[in-house]
């Protein structure tokens, strides 16, 4: 399946607990069509005291989200859009469905 989303994009989450929610992709794993956008869907995981955090403790961290819960959000006009694919100049490019420019 064609991923439309990649690390980099701004995105809004458009179902789910965290409906409404904007921020970051940070990850995306093809495999499993999830990602992990910066600031959403945190979790609390417990850690063990380990080396690397010898308090350990309760974190909060990112979850991963599927992918169709996810939204691109168009730079110009700051609304969520589809993305498309067409060749332009002999390049095949990303482009927003709403403002036809390119990502």
């Amino acid at each position: 399946m064609k991923l439309k989303i990649k690390t980099g994009d701004t995105v809004r989450i458009v179902a789910g607990d965290h409906k409404g929610a904007e921020g970051k992709v940070m990850t995306v794993d093809r495999e499993k069509n999830k990602a992990i956008v910066e600031g959403a869907n945190m979790v609390s995981k417990h850690e063990k005291p380990s080396a690397k955090n010898p308090q350990g403790g309760i974190v909060k961290k990112e979850a991963p989200i599927h992918i169709s819960n996810l939204a691109l959000i168009d730079s110009k006009s700051g609304d969520t859009t589809r993305v498309g694919y067409e060749t332009r100049d002999g390049k095949k490019v990303r482009f927003s469905k709403k403002s036809n420019e390119v990502i």
